[in-house]
């Protein structure tokens, strides 16, 4: 078997894989016309210009200007070789490829250290829930965790174990299948002693709750005290397999509820999300006891753009609430806040008030973020002194002015106006004028650190002639064979006057040496240049009329020779210029003689 994947191989693979399928696993799309729509992963941004053509098989930004096919999709976005990119598809469709594949071939590389952390976390995994639920060792804290609620399906669901109260039986375990002490200690799994050097357990006589990424690898734990121990939890520490900012927890198992809902429950702690999973609430994620974050963030997006925030209802949570949704709303986010009565979080909750009220009188009750923003700028003012009321009141109409949609402005003006018995005219002035004061402030200020960054393309600013004219005709040429090559004899071996342009034409000609038939996402994969790959996609997506007239063909070839003698022309006015404030006007005369031929030659 050989080790180079072959070309009809990678045809196979290009035929039978949907990119529309594919990057639904990293992208939340929508259909709209023939094209499907969605939030580009390679930068951030609030409003869909991410594009992929189900007919063409390509899919093209029109923010930053990424563009390809399924294959140069995966190797941008997981950073992965062709070939590699290639296994991957390959596997999903069960082609065979019929290569040696080593062992890690189609995976990420890691290093031999990194993967003996991947290998001991889930070694230890396995054994602490083992000895949770099978041995008498772990008798009491499978008793304890029964007795506070949880099950053996949410046990198993989400592996939870226990560790020996023992001072080195994991370093001895790990010790004896040749686990480097090193490396375990990077790992955070034992710890070194600083006056003889020798190593001890982190976790012992705990409550085992592993963490997992985003493909199900277990990359951390979170041991909860049995008693009174202190701390209640001990964590992992970060690692180079453990990032807090990177990882939401139940993420690996709520993505497909997330995708088929069109939704997730975000909670502050994975204790509130085991709690809620036993309550029939499948698509709930965590933070691992950070703020949310960019990362948190680019990872929600790909399955979802709605989110209920159902932190604790104590003040702490909710000034983490506000924050998160601040954060969500700059996103794009379509956002709501679950509260809780009583200072509770969703575990004490449940345990109190039982699963249905939890779903349908905390979920089910959720505010929208502009509501949410009522209570949370109430909180510690007495709306019966006047001074702090009208500070109240301009807050909410500052916030109010935030909100993009006519009829919620509308809406929630209506409801102060209900509350505080105010004239509506005199709180929507007040609201207009606030909104373009803000608009005064911002002009000139740079963008905040959390808004997302658009990377607009200059694509609404006019082109010059030859520039869409060359455009245009390998849009046509991309689409029809025959109209290449008569493209090339019509410039009578002149080039197209952008570089990249003549490139990719150059290729296109070659490409249809071996191939009789147009196919865009083959051509994608035959360019190797990045570059030119976005550029062949962007102008793939272009408008284009089906039949090309051969008034329309003559008019761009004519555009395309034209440029040239238009430069010459400038070329030769300055020249003539010069000449006339040299008082050489036999010069400027026969100048003029050059300029008039090169126009009528226009």
């Amino acid at each position: 078997m050989a080790d180079r994947i072959a070309e009809e191989k990678i045809d196979q693979i290009r035929q039978t894989v949907d990119i529309v399928e594919i990057i639904s696993d990293y992208v939340q799309l929508k259909k709209q016309g023939r094209n499907y729509f969605g939030l580009c992963p390679f930068h951030g941004e609030s409003t869909p210009s991410f594009s992929v053509s189900p007919d063409k098989q390509i899919f093209h930004c029109f923010g930053c200007g990424a563009g390809g096919n399924v294959f140069s999709f995966l190797m941008e976005l997981e950073g992965v070789t062709f070939q590699e990119a290639a296994i991957k598809l390959a596997q999903k469709v069960n082609i065979d490829l019929e290569i040696n594949l080593s062992p890690a071939l189609g995976e990420k590389k890691v290093s031999k250290e990194l993967q003996a952390m991947y290998d001991a976390h889930e070694l230890l995994r396995k054994f602490y829930h083992h000895l949770l639920v099978n041995t008498k060792e772990g008798q009491h804290a499978l008793e304890y965790l029964l007795g506070r609620g949880f099950t053996r399906e949410s046990i198993d669901k989400f592996q939870i174990g226990y560790s020996l109260n023992s001072w080195d039986f994991v370093y001895k375990f790990l010790s004896k299948r040749d686990f480097l002490p090193e490396w375990m200690e990077k790992a955070g799994l034992i710890i070194k002693r600083e006056r003889d050097g020798t190593y001890f357990d982190r976790f012992r006589d705990r409550i085992m709750f592993p963490i997992f990424d985003r493909n199900g690898n277990t990359i951390a734990f979170s041991g909860r005290s049995l008693g009174l121990d202190e701390p209640k939890y001990l964590n992992s520490p970060e690692t180079a397999i453990f990032n807090k900012s990177k990882i939401l927890y139940n993420y690996h198992l709520a993505k497909p509820s997330i995708k088929k809902m069109q939704h997730a429950i975000l909670f502050e702690g994975f204790a509130d999300c085991i709690a809620a999973q036993r309550s029939g609430v499948e698509n709930g994620i965590a933070t691992m006891g950070t703020s949310l974050t960019d990362e948190h963030i680019s990872l929600l997006r790909q399955s979802s753009q709605s989110v209920t925030i159902c932190y604790d209802s104590d003040k702490a949570g909710i000034e983490a609430a506000f924050r998160a949704g601040n954060h969500l709303n700059d996103a794009g986010f379509q956002i709501k806040i679950a509260i809780m009565s009583d200072g509770m979080d969703p575990d004490e909750y449940i345990k109190k008030n039982g699963p249905e009220k939890f779903r349908n009188e905390v979920l089910g009750a959720s505010l929208t973020w502009m509501a949410f923003k009522f209570l949370y700028f109430r909180r510690g003012k007495n709306l019966q002194i006047e001074g702090e009321r009208l500070a109240y009141i301009e807050v909410i109409i500052k916030e109010i002015s935030k909100l993009t949609k006519a009829v919620e402005r509308d809406h929630y003006l209506r409801q102060l106006a209900a509350e505080f018995s105010l004239s509506l005219d005199a709180l929507n002035q007040q609201q207009k004028q606030i909104f373009f004061a803000e608009k005064r402030l911002s002009k000139g200020k740079s963008e905040p650190k959390n808004k997302p960054i658009l990377l607009t393309q200059p694509a609404n600013k006019l082109k010059p002639a030859h520039y869409t004219a060359e455009r245009c005709l390998i849009a046509h040429m991309l689409k029809n064979r025959e109209i290449a090559y008569k493209v090339q004899d019509l410039l009578a071996g002149n080039s197209f006057n952008i570089d990249e342009h003549q490139a990719i034409i150059t290729y296109l000609l070659g490409f249809y040496e071996d191939h009789l038939e147009p196919d865009s996402s083959a051509f994608l994969t035959y360019i190797q240049d990045d570059n030119l790959r976005r550029m062949i996609a962007n102008i793939e997506m272009m408008s284009i009329n089906e039949e090309l007239s051969n008034q329309e063909l003559t008019d761009y070839i004519k555009q395309v020779l034209n440029y040239p003698k238009l430069l010459m022309i400038k070329e030769k006015e300055a020249e003539q210029k010069e000449a006339e404030r040299q008082s050489d006007f036999t010069k400027a005369a026969a100048i003029g003689i050059e300029i008039i031929r090169l126009r009528k030659s226009l």
